[in-house]
Protein backbone atom coordinates (compact mmCIF):
# COMPACT_ATOMS: atom_id res chain seq x y z
CA UNK A 1 0.00 0.00 0.00
CA UNK A 2 1.40 3.33 -1.25
CA UNK A 3 1.16 6.72 0.96
CA UNK A 4 0.56 9.92 -0.95
CA UNK A 5 0.72 13.43 0.62
CA UNK A 6 -2.14 15.98 -0.99
CA UNK A 7 -2.88 19.63 0.02
CA UNK A 8 -6.60 20.69 0.20
CA UNK A 9 -6.98 24.31 0.73
CA UNK A 10 -3.69 24.90 1.96
CA UNK A 11 -2.34 21.66 4.37
CA UNK A 12 -1.38 18.06 3.32
CA UNK A 13 -3.14 15.36 4.09
CA UNK A 14 -1.40 11.94 3.79
CA UNK A 15 -3.51 9.78 2.05
CA UNK A 16 -3.09 5.90 1.74
CA UNK A 17 -4.04 4.35 -2.13
CA UNK A 18 -3.10 0.80 -3.79
CA UNK A 19 0.20 0.79 -5.23
CA UNK A 20 0.09 2.15 -8.80
CA UNK A 21 -2.83 4.77 -7.67
CA UNK A 22 -0.99 7.75 -6.44
CA UNK A 23 -1.46 9.83 -9.44
CA UNK A 24 -5.57 9.11 -9.66
CA UNK A 25 -5.36 10.17 -5.84
CA UNK A 26 -3.30 13.26 -6.66
CA UNK A 27 -5.86 14.14 -9.42
CA UNK A 28 -8.76 13.85 -7.74
CA UNK A 29 -7.10 15.87 -4.27
CA UNK A 30 -6.56 18.33 -6.63
CA UNK A 31 -10.42 18.27 -8.13
CA UNK A 32 -11.35 18.16 -4.61
CA UNK A 33 -9.09 21.40 -3.50
CA UNK A 34 -10.61 23.28 -6.61
CA UNK A 35 -14.09 22.72 -5.11
CA UNK A 36 -13.05 23.50 -1.65
CA UNK A 37 -11.47 26.97 -2.99
CA UNK A 38 -14.75 27.33 -5.22
CA UNK A 39 -16.96 27.27 -2.34
CA UNK A 40 -14.57 29.28 0.44
CA UNK A 41 -14.47 31.73 -2.41
CA UNK A 42 -18.63 31.73 -2.39
CA UNK A 43 -19.05 31.50 1.39
CA UNK A 44 -16.25 33.05 2.66
CA UNK A 45 -13.78 31.67 5.80
CA UNK A 46 -16.52 29.14 7.82
CA UNK A 47 -13.67 26.41 8.76
CA UNK A 48 -12.01 23.83 7.04
CA UNK A 49 -14.72 21.04 8.03
CA UNK A 50 -17.88 22.99 6.83
CA UNK A 51 -16.08 24.13 3.64
CA UNK A 52 -14.84 19.67 3.08
CA UNK A 53 -18.34 19.40 4.25
CA UNK A 54 -19.91 21.73 1.63
CA UNK A 55 -17.52 20.74 -1.28
CA UNK A 56 -18.47 17.20 -0.75
CA UNK A 57 -22.11 17.40 -0.63
CA UNK A 58 -22.34 19.62 -3.88
CA UNK A 59 -20.03 16.66 -5.32
CA UNK A 60 -22.71 13.88 -3.93
CA UNK A 61 -25.06 16.04 -5.91
CA UNK A 62 -23.37 16.41 -8.87
CA UNK A 63 -23.10 12.57 -8.85
CA UNK A 64 -26.50 11.60 -8.09
CA UNK A 65 -27.87 13.83 -11.05
CA UNK A 66 -25.65 12.39 -13.46
CA UNK A 67 -26.45 8.89 -12.35
CA UNK A 68 -30.42 10.00 -12.47
CA UNK A 69 -29.06 10.83 -16.04
CA UNK A 70 -27.42 7.58 -16.74
CA UNK A 71 -30.48 5.42 -15.62
CA UNK A 72 -32.83 7.38 -18.07
CA UNK A 73 -30.39 7.16 -20.99
CA UNK A 74 -30.24 3.49 -19.96
CA UNK A 75 -34.22 2.85 -19.55
CA UNK A 76 -34.57 4.91 -22.95
CA UNK A 77 -31.77 2.05 -24.55
CA UNK A 78 -33.15 -0.83 -22.98
CA UNK A 79 -36.99 0.23 -24.20
CA UNK A 80 -35.25 0.97 -27.76
CA UNK A 81 -33.75 -2.29 -28.02
CA UNK A 82 -37.19 -4.15 -26.66
CA UNK A 83 -39.17 -2.75 -29.41
CA UNK A 84 -36.03 -3.43 -31.98
CA UNK A 85 -36.26 -7.05 -30.42
CA UNK A 86 -39.98 -7.29 -30.84
CA UNK A 87 -40.45 -5.80 -34.20
CA UNK A 88 -38.74 -8.69 -36.04
CA UNK A 89 -41.06 -10.78 -34.15
CA UNK A 90 -44.31 -8.80 -35.17
CA UNK A 91 -42.95 -9.03 -38.59
CA UNK A 92 -42.51 -12.92 -38.68
CA UNK A 93 -46.19 -13.26 -37.18
CA UNK A 94 -47.15 -11.46 -40.60
CA UNK A 95 -44.97 -13.26 -42.55
CA UNK A 96 -46.23 -16.31 -41.19
CA UNK A 97 -50.10 -15.34 -41.75
CA UNK A 98 -49.30 -14.70 -45.43
CA UNK A 99 -47.76 -17.96 -46.00
CA UNK A 100 -50.61 -19.66 -44.59
CA UNK A 101 -53.23 -17.76 -46.96
CA UNK A 102 -50.81 -18.57 -49.85
CA UNK A 103 -50.97 -22.24 -48.39
CA UNK A 104 -54.52 -22.56 -48.26
CA UNK A 105 -55.15 -21.09 -51.86
CA UNK A 106 -52.55 -23.60 -53.34
CA UNK A 107 -54.62 -26.15 -51.39
CA UNK A 108 -57.85 -24.86 -53.12
CA UNK A 109 -56.04 -24.85 -56.32
CA UNK A 110 -54.45 -27.97 -56.27
CA UNK A 111 -58.24 -29.42 -55.09
CA UNK A 112 -59.75 -27.95 -58.19
CA UNK A 113 -56.94 -29.99 -61.00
Amino acid sequence: MATVTVEVYGRPYAVGCADGQEARVRDLAAQFNDRVQGVADQVGQVGDVRLFLMAALMLSDELAEAKRQAAVQNSGRAKAAAAAVAAPAANSEGVAEALNAVAAKIEKIVQTI
